[in-house]
């Protein structure tokens, strides 16, 4: 190790893991004197651990899993830095699991079968493995069916880590023998709670160092972390290391430093308060009101400060059929479009998507007619409750209901010119016979003109 600098607050870690069964990690994930402050502070136990409360808290079903050694082959789904490797670490020490790292970016059906013979032999000696596959999704579907046989006959157990949907990005045969579990950013107050835990400890973190840590800084630095809580601790570590000691050894951190270190500006927003909930809003707005200047504004306040894409993907769908409608009707393709190509290509590309979809919606013409149709039917039928179906339109399947009258004068609307018959569709006993009313906008006033007619024919005064 001559000549190598040590991480600052870094200690190499031998001891075993306290209360807890010792656990076996590969080389890459073991507490050394290099790794970063992430990696030497991955939590020992669960009581250790921070976050996913809903899959964690007492009386939790993961947790009594693990608490219960009842676990079987999982996926952990989540976002970076929300604690998928942390947690397979820790099912291995409760479980006193050999644990068997690699990556789905690197590791190939080679890797999984040399996995698997190690399983067979720690297997006779009664040992278990559990074999962790960060990014999963990276996997072919090749290189996944070839971990089916490892995983179907117990030889491992199997915990994959994606951030990926696992429904699209994991084999099905493999998804059904296997729990999914939803893992959620951390809260701005987890972070802080691993920021404080890091800057304390003495024995893997900061805590030697006498780092002082202002208070602007560290909001800034919970706030750039997104959730996530590598980017929390290796942006403290590199403002820590870059920070010149006092006279008497401290080290002081401003919000400058922070940014400095995570290489962006903080920006006040978070995704589940006051901000979130204000900029989506004025984001919304801004399209509304056909300001495509504006409404990419906003968007780009959510992108930068770490708001999930597909949130504001499925925002923009609501838009395009809510504010746009059929005054446009390719707005609600153009934002699916969006959604798929920004889920497809991820952060940080997909802002090219759904910028693409925030300024279209935002100068194609509005109309809200198709949310005022629906709530003026919706208003109709609580108010007349379940009138019968005209016998008319319901279908004949058996000669019983022929019998009864079932589709007896329906009129088969391709038999008649203009492919519209005369016909009343709408039940006996509704108080309004018509619900939408096209705008004037785009395509609706196209639209307009041929209801007319359309509703002139149908109701029998008028021709096509």
């Amino acid at each position: 190790m001559a000549g190598t600098r040590r991480p600052l607050g870094s200690r190499v870690i031998q001891q075993p893991l306290v209360n807890e069964p010792a656990a076996r990690f590969s080389s890459v994930d073991e507490a050394v004197i290099d790794a970063p402050l992430a990696t030497r502070m991955r939590p020992r136990s669960l009581k250790d651990f921070v976050g996913q409360e809903h899959l964690l808290g007492p009386g939790k079903v993961l947790r009594r899993a693990i608490e219960s050694d009842q676990v079987t082959s999982m996926i952990l789904w989540g976002p970076p830095g929300s604690g998928k490797t942390s947690l397979a670490q820790v099912i291995a020490a409760h479980t006193k699991a050999h644990f068997i790292a690699v990556t789905g970016v690197s590791a190939g059906v080679a890797d999984l079968r040399k996995a698997a013979e190690e399983a067979r032999r720690r297997q006779s000696a009664g040992e278990r493995t559990i074999l962790f596959i960060d990014e999963i999704h990276r996997f072919n579907k090749a290189q996944q069916d070839a971990a089916l046989p490892f995983v179907e006959s117990g030889l491992i157990l199997l915990i994959g880590a994606t951030t990926e949907n696992p429904s699209f990005e994991v084999n099905s045969a493999l998804l059904s023998r296997s729990r999914v579990y939803r893992m959620e950013a951390l809260t701005d107050d987890e972070v802080g709670r691993l920021v404080d835990r890091a800057l304390s400890d003495q024995e893997r973190g900061l805590g030697t160092v006498g780092v002082v840590l202002d208070d602007d800084a560290r909001a800034s630095l919970i706030a750039l972390s997104g959730g996530d809580a590598r980017v929390a601790l290796n942006a403290l570590e590199l403002a820590v290391a870059l920070a010149e000691p006092s006279a008497t050894g401290q080290r002081q951190i401003s919000q400058e430093q922070v940014e400095e270190a995570v290489q962006r500006r903080a920006l006040l927003y978070d995704r589940a308060g006051d901000q979130h909930y204000d900029v989506i809003s004025a984001f919304i707005k801004s399209i509304r009101g056909s300001d495509p200047d504006a409404a990419v504004y906003w968007l780009a306040r959510m992108l930068e400060a770490g708001e999930d894409p597909l949130f504001v993907a499925r925002r923009l769908v609501i838009l395009a059929s809510e504010d746009v409608g059929l005054a446009d009707p390719m707005a609600l393709s153009v934002a699916v479009a969006a959604q798929q190509a920004a889920h497809f290509i991820g952060m940080p590309e997909g802002f090219y998507p759904l910028s693409e979809a925030t300024l279209y919606l935002a100068c194609a013409p509005k109309s809200n007619s198709v949310g005022t149709a629906y709530h003026r039917a919706a208003d109709e039928v609580q108010t007349t409750g379940d009138l019968p179906v005209p016998l008319h339109l319901r279908n004949a399947v058996t000669g019983l209901m022929r019998g009864m009258g079932y589709g007896k004068g329906y009129r088969y609307a391709h038999s008649f010119e203009g492919h519209v018959a005369e016909q009343r569709h709408l039940p006996e006993g509704v108080n309004t016979e018509q619900f939408f009313e096209p705008s004037d906008q785009g395509a609706e006033a196209a639209l307009r003109d041929r209801l007319e007619r359309l509703r002139a024919l149908v109701h029998g005064d008028g021709q096509f």
